[in-house]
């Protein structure tokens, strides 16, 4: 469902979507959806105060919402809204990465219980992977080997170390409004029953045929939406009554998708999106350098930046590349300072991939911390095989010494043997670094250079990283600025 469509007459113009935005890019995603001719619905008291603009309590085709790491954002709706603004947010900056979501919300599939833990079941989906089914979702008891019919209730980004939430009870879920099969009346989420009163007379005004057999409950949201907003709900929700209908009448299979009313996507923000965000917010209203990147820190780093932010007056900003010299003006120390990593301090190092999963690489002790932005952390390595590309065997004893600079498409890590005798060093080209207080994070770009013992320089892995422009994973725009980052590095080693 579009909110609207493009000038009569221009085929090619963009069609406009309603959009529900939420979390700490709102208010420079909603300026940023605004200018690309999208509607910003149901915006927060906040965002409403901060916009000279139109921002209705009208429903919505698609909500973007910041993910529970902060590290991005969720897209989930009406599948052609959710195709526009993935490539959308896809554009923000050249370390942004999209991926769809194989369980989006809604979505209804047949799966087969793998294993149980003390609180819920993983359950096999077939190609779309697990999901996790807390026992208090399942209508019954649940056992290993046991066929089930499950619905996703809240989508899992790929880069969180976490599955779907499943629900063996299959609702059709449209923001605003819930139809519930087997159940009667008018509900509403956390209403007293004055508000439910109210709502369910509302709801009789609505020119709305709601299929048999389904009862409606209101979000709480509901009690603050107009009648256009309330229908256009109720419309989405019965229009995906009808489309479950049809998939719960069949028969339990072998695991797979058997419908899936909405789409999702999620949109990985690297260091450049978030400072090219900041220069959008700070269109709107105070912004002090480094503003996402803070946020994006920690919750309590978050609430750091309000409080700045609401006593003081911040001038210009630094632009977010890190070879710029003011890129100063991300107070990195003062940051760090306050929320870490400082010496002592034990990190982890967040290796992600560019198919969106996170792999940590282990932990280690930061060593020393430099005014440029640089951390330097220590792993003492366990033995057993041998370093990647080095050639060199993995021994007991063994520090690996990686240093990390914020802002950076590189970062080294030398091994050494336990007489300190260097065995190697690998160059990793990745994403610009991020040194969060307790993990520093990028996206690994496969292309690597190595430096072996005896001094000769290798490139690795080209042909990794062409795979993945190839699959789609990468832009190609993104690509050649790793082969770029890696030919600089082979001449400088």
């Amino acid at each position: 469902m579009s909110g609207g469509e493009g000038d009569e007459g221009d085929a090619d113009a963009p069609t406009s979507h309603r959009v529900r935005v939420r979390g700490i890019y709102s208010t420079a995603l909603t300026q940023s959806l605004l200018d690309a001719g999208h509607d910003v619905v149901q915006a927060s008291p906040p965002i409403r105060r901060r916009f000279d603009a139109d921002l209705p309590a009208a429903d919505h085709d698609a909500s973007v919402e910041t993910t529970e790491d902060r590290q991005g954002v969720g897209v989930a709706g009406d599948p052609a809204a959710v195709d526009a603004l993935r490539d959308h947010l896809h554009g923000i900056g050249l370390d942004a990465l999209a991926w769809d979501d194989p369980t989006p919300l809604g979505a209804v599939f047949d799966g087969v219980v793998s294993t149980t833990l003390g609180s819920g079941a993983v359950v096999d989906l077939g190609e779309a992977g697990e999901g996790f089914l807390p026992f208090d979702n399942a209508d019954g008891y649940v056992g290993e080997d046991d066929t089930l019919r499950v619905q996703v209730l809240d989508p899992a980004a790929p880069w969180e170390d976490d599955r779907p939430l499943l629900d063996t009870r299959v609702r059709a879920m449209a923001g605003l409004a819930t139809l519930v099969p087997g159940r009667e009346g008018v509900r509403v989420s956390g209403a007293d029953d004055a508000d439910a009163r109210e709502l369910a007379g509302m709801t009789d005004l609505l020119s709305v045929d709601v299929p048999d057999g389904w009862g409606i409950e209101w979000s709480r949201d509901a009690r603050d939406a107009g009648m256009d907003a309330l229908g256009d709900a109720l419309s989405r929700a019965a229009e995906y009554a009808r489309t479950l209908d049809s998939t719960l009448s069949q028969s339990e299979g072998e695991p797979g998708r058997l419908a899936a009313p909405t789409a999702g996507a999620w949109v990985w923000f690297g260091r450049e999106c978030r400072f090219a965000l900041d220069a959008v917010r700070r269109e709107v209203t105070t912004t002090m350098p480094g503003h996402h990147r803070t946020k994006a820190a920690s919750r309590v780093a978050s609430s750091g930046v309000d409080l700045a932010e609401a006593l003081c007056s911040f001038d210009g900003g630094g632009t977010g590349d890190g070879d710029d010299d003011n890129e100063m003006d991300f107070p990195f120390g003062v940051v760090t300072d306050q929320f870490g990593p400082v010496e002592g301090d034990r990190i982890a190092i967040g290796h992600g991939k560019p198919d969106g999963r996170l792999i940590v690489l282990g932990r280690g002790e930061v060593t020393d911390r430099d005014s440029d932005g640089s951390i330097t952390v220590e792993r003492q390595m366990s033995a057993g095989g041998t370093y990647d590309a080095l050639d060199a065997r993995r021994e007991a004893g063994d520090v690996a010494t990686t240093t990390f600079r914020e802002g950076r498409w590189w970062y080294p890590t030398v091994y050494r043997d336990s007489d300190g005798d260097r065995k190697g060093t690998y160059v990793n080209v990745c994403t610009p670094v991020e040194v969060f207080p307790e993990t520093v994070r990028y996206v690994d770009l496969h292309v690597d250079v190595v430096k072996h013992g005896d001094g000769r320089v290798e490139r690795v892995d080209d042909d990794e990283l062409d795979a993945a422009v190839e699959r789609g994973e990468l832009s190609e725009e993104l690509a050649q600025k790793a082969r770029n980052v890696a030919t600089a590095l082979e001449r400088a080693l």
